[in-house]
């Protein structure tokens, strides 16, 4: 895969602070603002119903419309809208919408979502989930292209056909990455993957649908491969050993209920290593991620603290440390000023 000279750089926020609902979201945008003063590319939420220990967002387009008034220049995304569980006309609807209130800067992520008690709610069989999935996309396609939705001809307004061409899809399966290239679609690539006690890296797991995907891909099209990586950034040694405790503590049910199995008796260095959960200095991770084969080849980079999830001026500071010393080390350079402060306050 030939990348782009210039890899995007992105930040992807997970709304899991102590706090209140609204401080969460606040810390959310406050998150998404730093991101773009520091210069990244695009900034990214995922969609969790129910569950506050999760993910905590729902309405991922209404909180990214909010951030959209306190930003200007960084592209704002969903990973992912969970599609199964929406109407793809109303998905495209507000995608539409939020496209033209931030000047063009959002670009829509999609999914199958996670197999939990949402589908009930929803009244989708959870059983069904795929078959569902590829009956909206299709539908949700069908929509943002402009094609008449009705016969008598209802079309999408507000229209925002460049959203077609900026669909993403996540996958953790090579059958599902050729059908993605197929497509025409952006690859979103996990921070985790179901994987065997004992079997290869997360890089090594992930190259084989890397591969499918490009296979697959269109001449005309050019390959865009979201790689997101757990990746929080410390000053010092100490604090990060500290959140390092905490993050291998948290990422193991975590790591079960997505599939992975770990041998017992690791360390926590190497429960993260095992878990591909990256805790350090810039000096520390730099020499970690270069190792990360599929990081090389990314059209789009994307870094999250989940399931560190430190403290909210923690948080801060880490995008401040991957965008100065980080990212640059791996091929990323900022291709604009820093945009002014918008406070959330």
């Amino acid at each position: 895969m030939q990348r782009t000279p210039r890899p995007r750089l992105g930040f992807f926020t997970r709304v899991l602070e102590e706090a209140t609902a609204a401080d969460r979201f606040r810390f959310a945008v406050e998150q998404i603002v730093a991101a773009e003063r520091a210069g990244f590319d695009t900034a990214w939420v995922a969609q969790h119903h129910f569950d506050r220990d999760e993910g905590g967002l729902p309405s991922p387009f209404v909180l990214l419309a909010y951030a959209a008034a306190y930003t200007q220049q960084i592209t704002l995304g969903t990973g992912i809208v969970a599609l199964p569980l929406e109407d793809p006309v109303r998905v495209a609807e507000d995608a539409a919408v939020l496209t033209r209130l931030s000047g063009g800067r959002f670009e829509l992520g999609v999914g199958s979502g996670q197999p939990d008690a949402s589908f009930a709610v929803f009244g989708t069989d959870v059983a069904l989930r795929h078959e569902v999935y590829q009956q909206h996309l299709a539908r949700l396609a069908h929509a943002l292209a402009g094609q008449p939705l009705t016969s008598d001809g209802a079309v999408l307004y507000p229209a925002a056909p460049e959203l077609r061409a900026t669909l993403w899809e996540a996958t953790f399966s090579a059958s599902g990455a050729t059908r993605i290239g197929a497509a025409g679609n952006g690859l979103m690539l996990s921070r985790t993957q179901p994987r065997a006690q004992g079997e290869q890296s997360l890089a090594q797991v992930q190259r084989p649908i890397v591969r499918a995907y490009l296979d697959a891909l269109p001449p005309q099209v050019g390959a865009r491969v979201l790689a997101s990586r757990t990746v929080f950034a410390t000053d010092d040694r100490i604090t990060a050993r500290a959140l390092a405790e905490r993050a291998a503590e948290r990422a193991l049910p975590l790591a079960e209920r997505a599939g992975v199995v770990l041998p017992p008796g690791l360390s926590t260095a190497e429960t993260l290593a095992q878990l591909d959960v990256h805790v350090g200095t810039p000096a520390e991770l730099v020499e970690a991620l270069r190792a990360d084969e599929i990081l090389r080849d990314a059209s789009d980079i994307v870094f999250q603290v989940h399931p560190v999830d430190p403290p909210h001026e923690l948080v801060l500071r880490s995008i401040q440390l991957i965008a100065g010393e980080v990212a640059p080390a791996l091929g990323w350079r900022p291709s604009r000023f820093a945009a002014p402060a918008l406070s959330t306050r």
